[in-house]
């Protein structure tokens, strides 16, 4: 990889995990589009690595305070709103886990495609733009309990064909169950912490099990691009969302979908 391969497409991961535009659409365009090599297993740790340190740091005090109950809730019973919360996301990250365990050679051999791409980016762009115009967003997170918290479970496996974006149907399952967009998108961003970890975790035991070579250099600079880019996004975006809702992200995905339509074509 070039350098200036390894600065975009670290940009792309930290850019588009957290936002509802679909990462694994952004990192797989490169090669479908420019030619480019595929980036390899190393290089999606590197990047898994970074965006999971980000939104690890940006929510540090709701990560502490989550850890904390939980393991107080196991070993003294005691149960608040704040272990509810951990266990919501336990089990939340359930389906997307055995999905991904049953799924993913089907998913690796015939849906990562420019024409699957296209399709899922119309659709739930289209399904997002609606929810934030009907949804009654009057919800916190504490409402959601754990039903609710299963839907976006649910939907946050479906996430796993390209182009549908994780972050996007999470917020547009949160956003059907009544949650305010703020609220939407923090359980989004707190439910990505354990699935980030999983596929970084499955990244890296192909990588320590296979025999590819490993450049570090590469390594090193992916990571600090995307934690920085990712940081700075989730920061971003929180801060902006209530101005500008959901729509922009759904008009970009209309573009790039009716693009990459033509592309295909």
């Amino acid at each position: 990889m070039s350098t200036l391969e390894i600065i975009i497409l670290a940009l792309i991961q930290g850019l588009t995990e957290f936002l509802p535009i679909s990462s694994s659409a952004h990192l797989i365009l490169p090669s479908q589009i420019l030619g480019w090599a595929d980036q390899g297993l190393a290089f999606d740790v590197a990047v898994h690595v970074g965006t999971l340190l980000a939104v690890m740091i940006y929510f540090r005090k709701d990560v502490g305070e989550m850890f904390f109950a939980l393991t107080d809730s196991i070993v003294k019973k005691q149960h608040t709103g704040e272990s509810a919360l951990a266990w919501w996301i336990i089990f939340a990250t359930i389906p997307a886990g055995l999905f991904g365990l049953f799924g993913k050679d089907f998913i690796e051999e015939h849906l990562r495609s420019a024409a699957v791409i296209a399709i899922t980016t119309i659709v739930f762009g289209l399904l997002l733009g609606y929810v934030d115009i009907k949804g009654k967003q009057n919800r916190d997170i504490k409402s959601l309990g754990l039903k609710g918290s299963m839907y976006i479970g649910l939907a946050q496996a479906v996430a796993l064909i390209p182009g549908t974006s994780r972050s996007g149907i999470t917020m547009t399952m949160g956003l059907m169950l009544g949650l305010t967009r703020d609220a939407a998108a923090r359980f989004s961003f707190l439910l990505s912490i354990p699935a980030i970890g999983m596929a970084g975790s499955y990244l890296t035991m192909k990588l320590i099990t296979g025999s590819e070579y490993v450049d570090w250099q590469a390594i090193f600079m992916g990571s600090a691009i995307s934690f920085i880019s990712a940081y700075a996004c989730i920061h971003a975006f929180l801060i902006l969302l209530d101005k500008l809702g959901m729509m922009p992200f759904v008009i970009y995905r209309l573009l790039l979908g009716a693009f990459l339509v033509w592309f295909v074509v």
